[in-house]
């Protein structure tokens, strides 16, 4: 049987709270490709009263108590990344935010920035409706996707993230490399997947929820273009081969991951973000 996660359940039960009929969510669940035995399963568990009396108001979630990230125990100011030592910056306990120095030399960078140019596009989002993707009036950026173990260049970064952040390399999805030119930004957002949102749970068969988000920077522009975490007050400045990774233990707005990339006021940015899911991503 397919498993059925927390994040599963909880869409359900907030479709239901809107005023869809099981009916419909079997339909939408089956047209999402769940299996007939798993669909059941979930609606049957909701049925019952799996959720108390109401099933209106989605119990909060349980943190992770596993989860991604360096092993900061002892305040290094080093760590072994297996090919280089990379350098801990900054550090903030909540959310979780670690600026890394020097986790990609200036020809890595420039590596990547050559290899993705040509198959740049407009940036896109997931969308949370349908499990698919859009253009989005808040992220002008243009991008592109590398497949995982793409090139000899991507499996060594990869390995390298792996390593350093203590979570399978099996686990994260494919570099997405992004250019940001004069006047480009992302408005603040959330980088996990909505519960709430129908389209969540054909999004989640493909290696679960997003747990964390590695960013690093492959050129950094004349001026702007800092990634912003407007809760906190902490702005991280786009400089070459450093990175910037938080953490989010539960799809919630709870975990203050809350972030962004500040408009570029002069020069190109070039990031390369990977994203953590909470089992192998396929």
């Amino acid at each position: 049987m397919q498993p059925i996660s927390p994040e599963l359940r909880e869409w359900i039960v907030a479709q239901l709270a809107a005023g869809h009929s099981v009916a419909a969510l079997r339909q939408s669940m089956h047209a999402a490709g769940w299996r007939d035995d798993a669909t059941d399963a979930a609606l049957a568990d909701v049925e019952r009263g799996a959720y108390g009396e109401s099933a209106a108001i989605p119990p909060a979630r349980p943190a992770r108590s596993d989860m991604p990230g360096p092993l900061l125990d002892g305040s290094p100011l080093y760590l072994d990344a297996g090919d280089r030592r990379v350098q801990v910056l900054q550090t903030v306990q909540h959310p979780r935010v670690v600026v890394f120095g020097n986790l990609l030399d200036k020809t890595e960078c420039e590596g990547l920035v050559e290899a993705a140019r040509a198959r740049l596009a407009r940036s896109l989002t997931v969308e949370t409706k349908t499990g698919g993707e859009t253009l989005n009036v808040d992220r002008t950026s243009d991008g592109m996707f590398f497949e995982r173990g793409e090139s000899e260049l991507v499996r060594r970064v990869e390995a390298r993230i792996a390593r350093l952040l203590n979570w399978p390399l099996e686990y994260g999805e494919g570099l997405q490399v992004l250019r940001y030119a004069p006047g480009a930004q992302y408005r603040p957002h959330f980088d996990y997947f909505d519960p709430r949102e129908p389209g969540t749970p054909t999004i989640l068969r493909r290696g679960g929820q997003r747990v964390a988000t590695l960013v690093m920077y492959l050129q950094e522009p004349e001026a702007g273009g800092a990634t912003i975490f407007p809760d906190i007050g902490l702005d991280v400045a786009p400089v070459l081969g450093t990175g910037v990774f938080f953490s989010y233990d539960r799809p919630d707005p709870a975990t203050g991951t809350l972030h962004g990339g500040a408009p570029v006021l002069a020069g190109e940015k070039w990031v390369a973000t990977k994203w953590l899911r909470e089992r192998i991503f396929n």
